[in-house]
């Protein structure tokens, strides 16, 4: 008797237990829903930072597809390709069957230029929704590009006899009466009369002549063959040097960067930090203005590579199509041949360095390491080349898996160990979008400059550069607001599938 009513106590218990689960799952899941509807809310007001913290914290209360699916794409809008993947992983995890998460998948690997993987997404996709035109379309421009390089590497040959540059022939080209724009010299060099009048040109949306622009580019790549990978710049005492970052294919807030700071001089120097093209849709004015200066001033103006001056990213991004539209194809691969050869860091007075995207892996690498990079090719996917030009800095000590699925994360430790190593007062970086255009982290050993305001024409940030003087290198930072420009947008030219993890 008293077993059986010990059973039926415990019966009961466990009955109890389970509605008080339920009840506790169902508490749970009303409350993340509130929250995700906060966070739907703040995507849609373009709050992407908003809506990850918000979908974290409902995923931290009742975790499901949904969610996590909805955090990748605030991901992808963001561009941390890395985190949207794994979340994308994740939704399938809870719902193996849950479409929007091949989705998300899919445009993350697009973005991380994975696209056979992506193809098995998108096909799974067309044949659980037949009926789908986006698939069906998403599907066959990502089986397209599949098939073009599977094609490439079919034909491809060893680098060295295949240079674009001695296959330009500059005498068939001519200069026609009717062409209104400025001129290179007569020995068809780069002059400051040239710069200033291409300036104005440019800003009215006019071209410059094609012969002039591969003048240009030819120029400038037997100038950057002849640089080092990391270049050591010298400011005098009370001389002022200026470093900005990412500027992407914005031409009028270039402009308005000369405009605010001065145009560049053998008294006004200036380091562009990389990122020139991509995304803004004038990033052929911006790259042939920058070309032009590096050529009037050698020695006071310079450039490093980005991450976005590469092929693959070219070819997603716009500047491939852009360069397409306003001139030729081959001179896109001129464009391509070009950048393998921009240096990848810059080291100020020997205390300042200067590069796209972050530190390293790992703790010993040295200043003379940096020196020996072998620059000239597509960056890699891991390596000193790839962590110097993909890198982002954490707030936590250590490093992590980085965000954007290439480089790492690195913190304020590793910095510090990294500066005391090479004797550094500090680092420069850019590729990151920040509100102010700056931000001053890991006690302001690491700082992160951008300077192309109101990016994309959608994050509403401003754009920043750095000014030091060769007697006081404390930084001293300039913010500025996006100025207005032809209603032209961004993306314009842009690969059809850049967009995947937009929709």
């Amino acid at each position: 008797m008293a077993s059986t009513v010990e059973q039926d106590l415990t019966e009961k218990l466990e009955t109890s237990s389970l509605e008080a689960a339920k009840h506790e799952i169902s508490i749970g899941k009303e409350a993340a829903d509130m929250i995700k509807a906060q966070a739907n809310e703040a995507f849609k007001n373009g709050d992407y930072e908003k809506a990850t913290e918000l979908y974290s914290k409902a995923i931290e209360i009742h975790p499901d597809a949904i969610l996590y699916s909805n955090r990748s794409f605030a991901y992808l809008r963001r561009e941390w390709y890395g985190y949207a993947l794994i979340d994308a992983k994740k939704a399938l995890e809870y719902d193996s069957r849950y479409i929007k998460a091949f989705y998300r998948r899919a445009s993350s690997y697009m973005a991380l230029g994975k696209y056979t993987l992506a193809l098995s997404d998108y096909e799974y996709v067309t044949k659980a929704c037949p009926n789908d035109k986006d698939a069906t379309m998403k599907y066959e421009e990502c089986k397209k590009v599949v098939t073009r390089i599977r094609f490439e590497k079919a034909i491809a040959v060893d680098e060295s006899s295949k240079s674009v540059a001695n296959q330009i022939e500059l005498n068939t080209m001519i200069v026609e009466k009717e062409y209104d724009g400025p001129h290179l010299d007569v020995d068809g060099l780069v002059t400051k009369e040239f710069m200033y009048a291409v300036l104005p040109y440019f800003e009215s949306q006019k071209k410059l002549h094609k012969k002039y622009a591969y003048q240009i580019i030819l120029q400038i790549l037997t100038l950057l063959k002849s640089l080092p990978t990391l270049i050591d710049i010298t400011v005098p005492k009370k001389h002022k040097f200026t470093i900005c970052g990412d500027v992407h294919g914005q031409f009028y807030d270039l402009l308005n960067i000369f405009a605010l700071n001065g145009p560049p001089s053998e008294d006004n120097p200036y380091l562009f930090n990389g990122d020139f093209v991509d995304r803004g849709s004038f990033s052929v004015e911006c790259i042939l203005t920058l070309f032009g200066f590096k050529l009037l001033y050698p020695n006071h103006f310079f450039l490093a590579r980005g991450n976005h001056e590469s092929l693959t990213m070219n070819q997603m991004y716009g500047f491939e199509g852009e360069v397409k539209a306003k001139y030729t194809a081959q001179m896109f691969q001129l464009f391509t041949e070009v950048f393998n050869y921009l240096p990848l860091s810059h080291c100020i007075n020997n205390k300042i360095l200067v590069m796209h995207g972050g530190l390293f892996s790992k703790d010993d690498v040295t200043l003379k390491d940096i020196r020996a990079v072998d620059r000239v090719k597509q960056p890699p996917e891991e390596g000193l080349m790839s962590e110097i030009l993909w890198s982002d800095p954490q707030p936590q000590a250590g490093r992590s898996e980085s965000k954007r699925g290439v480089g790492l994360q690195f913190g304020p430790d590793v910095t510090e160990r990294f500066l005391k190593l090479n004797n550094l007062e500090y680092v420069v970086r850019s590729h990151e979008v920040k509100q102010e255009g700056y931000e001053l982290a890991h006690n302001g050993k690491c700082i992160t400059v951008f300077s192309a305001p109101n990016y994309c024409d959608t994050m509403g940030n401003k754009g920043a550069y750095i000014t030091i003087t060769g007697d006081d290198i404390r930084p001293k930072f300039t913010s500025y607001t996006a100025v207005p420009h032809p209603a032209v947008r961004p993306m314009m030219y842009a690969n059809q599938l850049s967009m995947f993890g937009l929709m």
